[in-house]
């Protein structure tokens, strides 16, 4: 019977491929085992993506020519050539676009205001329907003469049309594979991908085995979303946990029609290194501590001014620390260990007032090997001296495989980091020790906050450590004009403006609150988010947990998105009266110097000085070669008061200058030095 079921699903599965993609071959079995991409079939021709969807049929070509002819070209493999002076070549089919008969809707306008002039253009009413299938491969938007010969050439943005063809999927509750009574259940939203399966993997101990099945997902065509459900009978014969992965087809701007093999965006948990999904359930007794459902959080907060926060990286809590089990030292399992002296260190800052641990990121990030990672040797370090470059040698020789990284480089945003589990190959137990740490600590009366980097990905493109970008290529990354994708926040930046990003970020922050008790949370760089979002993700989390969840985060103002040029950001001046805190650079830079957005390397803080380290009167050899005067200095120990006074906007004092000001009339940077409003 079991053997006649998969045979029918085998012959199911390669008809379903067959109707959705006459491209490319059904995968087999070994695609699930191979390299995480294949490309079927290159793109002969690579352009940059300077035009915009503004919406489903409407688009803008900044900088174009009002007047001219333009014509969308496509291809399903991504074969179009648009080489200027010559005809188009490679097209499976075209549409002529004419200028819009008024002004794009207003909130597209909006949306896209950061974009150039230029012609707006519209697909006819009766071309429309084709723009579905057209979004599953190649896009090229041309500019021709009387003779059709090209004259500009350029691909398309997607996200502005995508969110408005498929803004259904916004409101899909359980993307994502989940171990359900009825069988497994899978949902990945993929809207432009050619074809989908899954790649079911079966684990023995600290090993996921060869695929054993491959299931193909189908689309459904008003969300984007490929689903399908594995039934329980052919689940797994075993008590073995299983682990999966995804096939993707998709069209990629400037490599072609690709095969991605790449795990779940939403993913719970994985394998050893972040390999393989863990498909599993969240309320399955193994991943579930003793006392995990009934033991009370502290309630010692209801408002953000409440919170007394101690800053803490789960590697350096106990990895030098003897009083911690051997096993135990830089693990999540520390925490558990109550008589330690970091435990002890913790339970008499409770005792003192402290409210919140706030842990640095134990999200799946990307930098620090699950498996095998090094540290440099003390002995080795301590013999070099700390100005020798012996050291810095030794240090850079275990770069790439070190055990230790802050961990801001995010894999996969809703699963805990393998490397802080005792066994990083359980998906299981990463879960578990995450508990039992979050529960260790709600029991020293301790809440405990997380630090969540929702800002910019590891990586992106055809890398191997970039998820999103590989499921929905140009969809989930901040683009420019050009359609490279922005790196102000060091890496290569998520957009949470587009629909599913915002999506994404807000289920996940509700899995961490209610599902792993997380009581606050602190957002890195924060500005880089729309206002509008976060108010959304706070009554999400809030709803979810049954209770007040806080927020708090760096709402700097800088890059791409500087005072509003994209959205009114979640920032400093935004956010006055959402009951969301942001941190104050006024002291902190004036004191120490430099800015919130200075780069790598540390020039700008040299250049710029502090109060207390040289500005005036001290002058080092970065400095600028006209000194900082008095004055100067004076106005600095102004800006120090203000941070000292909660940078509130009505809070009047006597400045440098003997002038009485409040702190929203003295200048920080070209804004308010005060910008908050007392509650």
């Amino acid at each position: 019977m079991k053997n006649a079921l998969n045979a029918v699903l085998a012959t199911a599965f390669a008809l379903l491929w067959l109707a959705g993609s006459a491209r490319a071959a059904a995968p087999l079995r070994a695609d699930c085992d191979a390299d995480f991409q294949r490309v079927l079939h290159p793109a002969p021709h690579v352009l940059p993506a300077q035009a915009v969807w503004l919406n489903k049929h409407l688009l803008r070509w900044p900088q174009a020519e009002p007047s001219a002819r333009f014509k969308l070209l496509h291809s399903k493999r991504g074969g179009v050539v648009a080489v200027v002076g010559l005809a188009p070549t490679g097209a499976d089919a075209t549409m002529l676009l004419t200028p819009s008969a008024g002004p794009p809707p207003a909130a597209a306008a909006q949306r896209f205001k950061w974009l150039a002039a230029g012609p707006v253009l519209a697909v006819k009413a009766a071309d429309q329907p084709r723009l579905h299938e057209w979004h599953r491969g190649q896009m090229v938007l041309v500019q021709i003469d009387a003779q059709g010969r090209v004259q500009r050439a350029t691909a398309v943005q997607v996200a502005g049309a995508l969110d408005d063809l498929f803004a259904a999927a916004a409101q899909v509750p359980d993307l994502g594979g989940h171990a359900l009574p009825a069988g497994s259940q899978f949902k990945l939203w993929a809207p432009t991908a050619l074809a989908v399966a899954v790649c079911v993997h079966p684990s023995t101990g600290a090993s996921v085995l060869p695929a054993t099945r491959v299931l193909p997902l189908r689309r459904h065509a008003r969300t984007g979303v490929w689903a399908g459900l594995l039934p329980r009978a052919l689940r797994n014969s075993t008590n073995t946990s299983l682990h999966y992965t995804y096939l993707v087809d998709v069209f990629v701007r400037g490599v072609g029609l690709v095969r991605n093999r790449v795990t779940d965006p939403y993913s719970l948990s994985l394998s050893i290194d972040s390999r393989h999904t863990w498909l599993g359930d969240l309320n399955a007794p193994a991943v579930v501590p003793a006392g995990w459902l009934k033991s009370p959080r502290p309630k010692t907060v209801k408002h953000n001014t409440e919170m007394v926060i101690y800053e803490l990286h789960v590697r350096d809590f106990s990895i030098r620390d003897n009083s911690v089990s051997a096993a135990h030292r830089g693990k999540y399992g520390a925490f558990t260990e109550t008589t330690s002296r970091g435990m002890q260190h913790l339970q008499n800052m409770q005792r003192a007032g402290l409210t919140d641990v706030h842990l640095l990121p134990i999200f799946d990030f990307a930098t620090v090997p699950e498996s095998g990672c090094t540290s440099p040797d003390p002995a080795v370090l301590a013999a070099a001296g700390p100005a020798s470059e012996r050291q810095q040698a030794a240090v850079m020789a275990s770069a790439a495989t070190d055990c230790f990284n802050w961990g801001y480089d995010p894999l996969h945003y809703t699963a805990a980091e393998g490397s802080y589990a005792i066994d990083g190959s359980s998906a299981e137990q990463r879960i578990k020790q995450l508990r039992q740490m979050v529960l260790a600590l709600h029991r020293a009366g301790l809440r405990v906050g997380m630090d969540v980097v929702y800002n910019h990905t590891s990586a992106a493109g055809q890398k191997v450590q970039s998820v999103l970008d590989r499921i929905v290529p140009g969809y989930y990354q901040r683009l420019n004009a050009q359609g490279e994708i922005e790196r102000s926040t060091c890496c290569d930046n998520t957009a949470t403006e587009n629909t599913m990003m915002a999506k994404l970020m807000i289920d996940s922050v509700v899995v961490w609150a209610r599902d792993h008790h997380i009581d606050s949370f602190r957002f890195d760089l924060m500005g880089h988010q729309p206002r509008a979002v976060m108010q959304r993700l706070q009554a999400a989390v809030n709803q979810a947990a049954g209770r007040p969840v806080q927020l708090i985060g760096e709402g700097w103002n800088f890059g791409e998105v500087e005072s509003g040029a994209r959205f009114v950001q979640a920032s400093q001046l935004s956010l006055n009266g959402s009951g969301m805190g942001t941190f104050s650079d006024r002291a902190r830079d004036a004191v120490r110097g430099g800015s919130a957005g200075d780069g790598a390397g540390g020039s700008a803080l040299q250049q710029n000085q502090g109060w207390i380290n040289g500005l005036h009167y001290d002058a080092n050899a970065a400095a600028p070669p006209t000194p900082a005067t008095a004055a100067e200095l004076r106005r600095r120990a102004d800006l120090v008061r203000v941070g000292l006074a909660g940078t509130l906007r009505n809070y009047k004092m006597q400045t440098a200058d003997g002038s009485i000001k409040s702190l929203e009339e003295i200048d920080y940077a070209g804004q308010p030095a005060g910008y908050q409003a007392c509650q």
